[in-house]
């Protein structure tokens, strides 16, 4: 370790001192010692109250797990975006919406704002090394939505953990050697069950898609035999929990624990099986699906380029959503994986890198889906758009149905439903790391205890699953999705985009940034940040705010009042900003404008406030990028 003593002009290369404005006549004396090649300050002499605390460097720095290699860090990522909504959303989405037309707005959001959000997040984690609430020592007023995230991530677990455990169901029913989906003569099924053999277009008529067609034995099985639906009448009667999906949950909620338990050591490795299965298995399905009759239709109706489309507003909102909902910017969660990398880490390469895999594996799964829904079209003499859908409704009954007519189809449904397992378990890892690491680092003894915390997080989204399986539980899981992770989502990545960009600055942030990998973000990512991308976020918000309509399922239409429940899911977690705010400004000592100045000022400048050099109430700060 070397003693040195830097004059100020010297400062700037000492990672991760924040701009200390020191005076020229002051002179301070660090201990720098040298790590991964990067000079950083390891304590400071003479430092500011909390100026350094948690920072790289500070104590913090020695405590603070990281992940074993960086490619765990990079399948953790790449795990967490890519789910089940680039199997069952995108490619339905971009046939919709124009086919290749619709690649042009996609990919149009991806640069100008997912991208940046993206980079923004893993920035932030990276330099701070905290999780989404603690990480707003920068800016203590927009704590709150460091709540908001956690709170959302933890409502997502009750249901998202729900849509594993019926592929677990589906995956132990797939272990007969005739698929309980392919034939009418089950005790689930209806007196209207029809053999799907004699349904054709003829039969269809009326302008009814096969999608629709409740009364197949793939679509009974899956309303029946899974979800008992027909023994709901409605939200307002969901019955107890059906024990053999509530075991189904039990297995995937250990797989989570068991998955969490040791941090990012453990779930490091997992992500190893998790996040690369479903290439496989994609690749093998898009093998044998070009392989099918009609296979080439249904990838030329996939692909097909329709231009008019563009002048459709919808298209375009459908592009920004699925963009920013499909990255996953905003849970919590880039922050979290973020905190555990090396200080020098080139976590911009990284947000290049994942977004840019995750938007094609979108893409490339469209081919493996829409050559089995060409098969089916062609099967029952039916256009593609007949047998085009999307959700659960393509992956628990259209596919499976495809599946079942397979030689060998015992095996195809075995691979197809463990990928759909492994799609969706190291998302779920996602989304409940985001919780343990966000509250973790604010508690520090939940830290201290974090098997017993990781396991009172997964009995706590166990024990709210629970109302996902029961009779009527598809009401409630359709209530959530549409609720928990909605509006409030967005609304709380528009407040993070603002207090990073605005209040803290794109500058200084990107200065942080060049502390940790020794260049500074070009041009265009800070203008991106600082406009672009919360402009694009109020334009997501807006147009969902604007398209949303009363909750439906298929015919059922929710009673008023649920609507009002899931507002109030959605304003539960949205409430954390203004609070916490108001909170934060009646806590600190001083005059109004003091208060403000030390909310808005991040904790290891607090000292400049008390002599009156707040940098926040000048001009030259807004006007910076």
């Amino acid at each position: 370790m070397n003693i040195q003593i830097l004059p100020e002009h010297k400062l700037s290369s000492v990672a991760p001192l924040k701009q200390c404005n020191v005076e020229k006549k002051e002179v301070e004396l660090i201990l720098v010692k040298d790590q991964n090649g990067v000079q950083y300050t390891s304590s400071s002499i003479i430092p500011a109250p909390g100026h350094l605390a948690g920072h790289p460097g500070s104590e913090d720095e020695d405590e603070r797990e990281t992940w074993g290699k960086k490619i765990d860090f990079l399948l953790s990522v790449i795990g967490f975006a890519v789910d089940l909504a680039n199997v069952w959303r995108f490619p339905y989405l971009c046939y919709k919406n124009g086919g290749g037309a619709f690649l042009i707005p996609y990919v149009l959001f991806l640069v100008i704002a997912g991208m940046p959000l993206f980079y923004m997040e893993l920035a932030l984690g990276q330099y701070n090394r905290e999780g989404a609430a603690t990480v707003w020592k920068i800016c203590p007023i927009f704590k709150g939505v460091g709540y908001t995230v956690i709170l959302i991530a933890l409502y997502v677990g009750f249901y998202y953990n729900v849509i594993i455990a019926w592929s677990l169901y589906y995956l132990f029913s797939s272990m007969t050697s005739e698929l309980p989906w392919l034939r009418c003569d089950n005790p689930w099924n209806s007196p209207n069950c029809t053999d799907p053999k004699a349904i054709n277009a003829s039969l269809l008529g009326n302008g009814t898609s096969y999608a629709k067609y409740k009364i197949t034995p793939a679509a009974e099985f899956y309303e029946r035999g899974v979800l008992h639906l027909h023994q709901s009448r409605g939200i307002q009667d969901l019955g107890l929990p059906r024990w053999e999906l509530t075991l189904c949950l039990v297995v995937v909620v250990f797989i989570l624990y068991f998955s969490l338990w040791k941090g990012v050591k453990s779930s490091g490795k997992v992500v190893y099986i998790t996040a690369t299965m479903p290439y496989v298995v994609l690749f093998v399905l898009l093998i044998r699906g070009v392989t099918l009759p009609g296979s080439m239709d249904g990838i030329r109706a996939y692909l097909h380029v329709d231009f008019k489309r563009l002048n459709n507003l919808e298209v375009w909102i459908d592009a920004a959503t699925q963009i920013f909902y499909s990255l996953g910017a905003g849970f919590g969660v880039l922050i979290a994986f973020a905190s555990y990398n090396k200080f020098d880490n080139n976590c911009y390469r990284d947000a290049l890198l994942t977004t840019t895999v995750n938007c094609i594996t979108s893409f490339f799964s469209g081919f493996a889906i829409f050559s089995v829904l060409g098969y089916m079209a062609y099967k029952h003499g039916v256009k593609i758009e007949d047998v085009a859908t999307e959700g659960a409704g393509l992956v628990f009954i259209i596919y499976p149905e495809a599946i079942s007519t397979l030689p060998g189809s015992t095996f195809w449904a075995i691979v197809f439903f463990i990928m759909l397992l492994t799609l969706g378990i190291d998302s779920a890892m996602g989304g409940m790391e985001a919780v343990i690491t966000g509250l973790a680092d604010d508690f520090k003894f939940l830290k201290r205890n974090r098997k017993v915390f990781t396991f009172a997080t997964a009995f706590g989204t166990f024990l709210m699953a629970l109302f996902c399986v029961t009779n009527g539980g598809i009401y409630v899981l359709t209530l959530l999705d549409k609720y928990a992770a909605g509006t409030s989502i967005l609304f709380a990545v528009l407040i993070e985009a603002i207090g990073v960009s605005w209040f803290y600055g794109v500058d200084r942030f990107s200065e942080d940034i060049e502390r940790m990998m020794g260049f500074k973000p070009g041009l265009y990512w800070r203008l991106c940040w600082k406009f672009v991308s919360p402009a694009f976020l109020l334009f997501v918000v807006i147009a969902s705010a604007v398209t949303s309509s009363g909750l439906k399922y298929d015919d059922y239409t929710f009673p008023y009042w649920s609507n009002v429940v899931g507002w109030g899911v959605a304003m539960s977690s949205m409430m954390f900003v203004p609070i916490y705010a108001i909170y934060k400004i009646l806590s600190v000592p001083g005059t109004l404008k003091q208060r403000i100045a030390y909310c808005i000022t991040p904790e290891h400048e607090h000292h400049l406030v008390a002599e009156g050099n707040i940098r926040q109430f000048t001009l030259k700060h807004w006007l910076a990028i």
